[in-house]
């Protein structure tokens, strides 16, 4: 009777951390969707996908009487949702524009980290020695990877690229932990996030860009798939994974996420295999096995 009671918990604790990584399986197609979705510019591109990945949402709510009641939530809710989904990218658009992508790319690649680390603070979550060697593992393979074995150059005039590139790290997983003490949140209210983050990326597009759309079949069918997958879908699986699953495992984890996509860069010919992204892959599969060490016991 013991073994039934305490197992049941655990099985679902592990399922969620599995629907969480969905999100981050997702996210290794965006560089890949992304090149293929032709030049339109950052934040029009994000006002019409979280359109898309918000509507797709929306939609659902016909087949699901009373879900549309999750967008009534208080307004720290509200705070949290767009200040992690727009906030983030707005940061994160601007320090890809403000200091070269590489390097700009890894210092938001803290995140995962950031979140192992900021895991500790929540009630009933122990931080174990192999939690924080996974994230290190994981950040070490990420540096290897945009580094390409290369060392990065530090001007001055990069300093606000990077200094965004560590806030957006900062806020992602603020928001992703922090979305644990609303656990009680139902999923739905990220629907409301993404229409909100998708009008306000609209705004910032009118205000500061000047309006690209898709010149190809292939880039519409890049940035619908955009839409429903890693801003679709990934947001919603993210948002079920860290507040069920094992969110320490998961920032863990989130490291595979640029070797994925590395790794269908290289496939479909946008980038070249190469010895430093074998040693990467190595080192953040190794991570990402050392933190989930538990997970993989109990399962």
């Amino acid at each position: 009777m013991t073994a039934t009671t305490t197992s049941a918990p655990t099985t679902s604790r592990n399922a969620a951390t599995l629907v969480g990584f969905v999100a981050v399986l997702l996210w290794s197609c965006l560089a890949f969707l992304t090149a293929l979705s032709g030049k339109m510019p950052p934040f029009q591109l994000a006002a019409v996908t979280f359109a898309l990945g918000g509507g797709m949402g929306a939609v659902s709510w016909l087949f699901r009487r009373g879900a549309a009641r999750a967008l009534v939530q208080p307004w720290q809710v509200w705070l949290l949702g767009i200040s992690g989904l727009f906030g983030y990218h707005a940061l994160y658009f601007f320090a890809l524009r403000s200091a070269p992508p590489a390097e700009a790319g890894l210092i938001n690649y803290l995140w995962p980290l950031l979140i192992v680390l900021l895991s500790s603070f929540l009630p009933n979550e122990h931080l174990r020695w192999h939690h924080v060697a996974g994230a290190l593992l994981g950040l070490a393979g990420t540096i290897v990877l945009f580094s390409g074995g290369k060392g990065f150059v530090i001007k001055p005039e990069y300093v606000p690229g990077f200094v965004a590139a560590f806030i957006a790290a900062f806020v992602w997983s603020t928001y992703s932990v922090m979305s644990r003490r609303f656990a009680a949140v139902p999923t739905d209210a990220v629907v409301g996030f993404c229409l909100v983050t998708a009008f306000l990326a609209a705004i910032c597009h009118l205000a500061f860009e000047q309006t690209v759309w898709p010149q190809t079949f292939t880039e519409w069918l890049a940035v619908i798939a955009l839409g429903f997958g890693p801003i679709g879908i990934a947001f919603y699986t993210w948002d079920f994974g860290v507040k069920r699953g094992d969110i320490r495992v998961l920032g863990a984890l989130s490291y595979c996420a640029p070797v994925l996509s590395t790794g269908l860069l290289i496939l479909t010919g946008f980038a070249t295999a190469t010895p430093q992204i074998l040693f990467a892959t190595l080192l953040i599969a190794g991570g990402g096995f050392l933190a989930a060490k538990d997970m993989l016991r109990r399962g």
